[in-house]
């Protein structure tokens, strides 16, 4: 039996608990898309599978709608993956392990997919249902959109012709989102000289943290487990200490939940080092007290070490940390609690001869995401690091005349006696890449409430989904 019979829309929630059982990680969907393109196949409908293992799905107009314009429904199929801390998991073979309670589907442990499984399980109901009134479609699924979005980059015009498209990456309901930030990847990599220690080794970590969607959630005060290990590592400055180790975060699009350092104490400042963390604590619970109240600073005894880093990388590791900027960078002047552009400091890792910083930029101006990338840059250069950029996307511009926005407002107010939100969000979607590719298309983008995305506890509200589906199909059965 599966966890989800009985909800409704039944075939949305069939085909989203089989997408829980495939192994969906960003750069990891080859099973996924084989998955899909059987299901288009299936239905008996043409179904293209692309180089970069994009999956678009056609399906005829209903009759009497045949020669309506063509609409693309359009998610992604990867998935942010991540866990609690000590929870085994293989998300390259095992199925998320999601539980059905209090009117949610969640993820107590894990990442739930969620994001944005729900708008292909939407879509795959929709090509199925025989009985739906509906014009041309084009289900258009991409790959990578978290970490890139390279495979909406690596789309051929050719094989879409819609010029209208509603995208289901949004999350939340009765919320309609008309514009989203651009942005780009940013990686900044130390090089690294070691030398030999003979001190006891200790491992300082941050956890407790809530983490979350690093452009969604970036406004909200979150502790960004990255940043607060380096004003750790800084606190202890006044002790000859050496650093072996330093590892934090685990997409540079997700706030940073948990970051840890193995540094090396003589016998003779061990205590003095306890105190000064435990000072830092301190300082942290009260800063975070409202956004973040179980932040933790542990140093904790480990096997000890005979290498660490020379100290002018320990130095200019902390120092880097501690420049780029991170969070919310400005704010709209044009739109009301907007954030504007923003740097999530995301992952930190040791490498064999490198420490590597990853970065995501997001802005809604070219010229402010181009200025935070140039201050890394420099950033980078005072520091004799390297640096490299990836996986830029436009912004999506505001359409002041659509179509399908003013359909979906009027549609939405008819079934809920609502008035429907019409919003910017500061965060990143293929639409951009979209108008790019396509030309002058009318877009929408919107989805059902879930909360906690890209963090282990994310959660689906199963009504919102029906209420959800079924404003979409409304909204199909009235193209013109």
């Amino acid at each position: 039996m599966n966890k989800t019979e009985g909800l409704k829309p039944e075939r949305v929630f069939h085909y989203f608990e089989e997408l829980t059982k495939i192994p969906r990680c960003s750069f990891d969907e080859k099973r996924v898309s084989d998955y899909l393109k059987s299901v288009g196949e299936g239905l008996g409908l043409e179904t293209i599978q692309d180089e970069a293992l994009n999956i678009i799905i056609k399906k005829p107009g209903s009759k009497g709608y045949e020669s309506k314009p063509t609409v693309i429904i359009q998610g992604h199929m990867d998935m942010v993956c991540d866990r609690s801390e000590g929870f085994d998991i293989d998300f390259s073979r095992d199925p998320i392990p999601f539980e059905v309670r209090d009117g949610l589907i969640m993820a107590p442990n894990t990442t739930l997919g969620a994001d944005n499984g729900i708008a292909v399980a939407m879509g795959l109901a929709i090509l199925e249902d025989k009985t739906l009134e509906h014009p041309p479609l084009e289900v258009l699924i991409t790959t990578n959109e978290e970490s890139g979005m390279t495979g909406a980059a690596q789309l051929d015009k050719k094989n879409l012709s819609g010029k209208i498209l509603i995208n289901i990456d949004s999350e939340e309901e009765g919320k309609l989102l008309v514009s989203c930030a651009g942005g780009k990847r940013f990686s900044i990599e130390i090089p690294v000289n070691f030398k030999v220690t003979d001190k006891s080794s200790f491992t300082l970590k941050v956890s407790g943290l809530k983490g979350g969607h690093s452009g969604m959630e970036i406004d909200k005060g979150r502790g960004n487990s990255n940043r607060l290990l380096a004003r750790a590592l800084d606190g202890l400055r006044e002790i000859d200490y050496d650093l072996c180790h330093i590892e934090g975060g685990s997409k540079s699009n997700v706030i940073p939940r948990l970051s840890s350092a193995i540094i090396c104490l003589a016998d003779s400042d061990i205590e003095k080092a306890r105190v000064i963390v435990n000072e830092m604590e301190k300082h942290f619970k009260g800063e975070l007290s409202t956004s973040d109240p179980h932040v933790t600073l542990t140093l904790e005894k480990t096997k000890d070490r005979v290498k660490a880093f020379e100290d002018t990388v320990k130095l200019k590791v902390i120092a880097a940390l501690l420049l780029v900027p991170n969070g919310v960078n400005s704010m709209s002047m044009d739109i009301e609690g907007l954030v504007e552009s923003s740097n999530n400091m995301g992952v930190i890792s040791t490498l064999e001869d490198k420490v590597v910083l990853e970065n995501a930029i997001r802005s809604s101006v070219k010229s402010l995401k181009d200025m935070l990338s140039r201050q890394m840059e420099i950033i980078a250069e005072s520091l004799g690091a390297n640096w490299s950029s990836s996986g830029e996307y436009p912004a999506w511009q505001y359409r002041k005349d659509s179509y399908i926005r003013d359909l979906f407002a009027q549609t939405y107010r008819e079934i809920s006696g609502k008035e429907m939100e019409i919003e910017a969000i500061h965060a990143g979607l293929e639409c951009g890449l979209f108008y790019e590719l396509l030309g002058d298309i009318d877009m929408v983008s919107l989805g059902p409430d879930m909360w906690g995305v890209h963090a282990p506890g994310e959660r689906l509200s199963i009504d919102s989904v029906e209420r959800t589906y079924n404003i979409l199909v409304e909204v199909l059965s009235k193209i013109n």
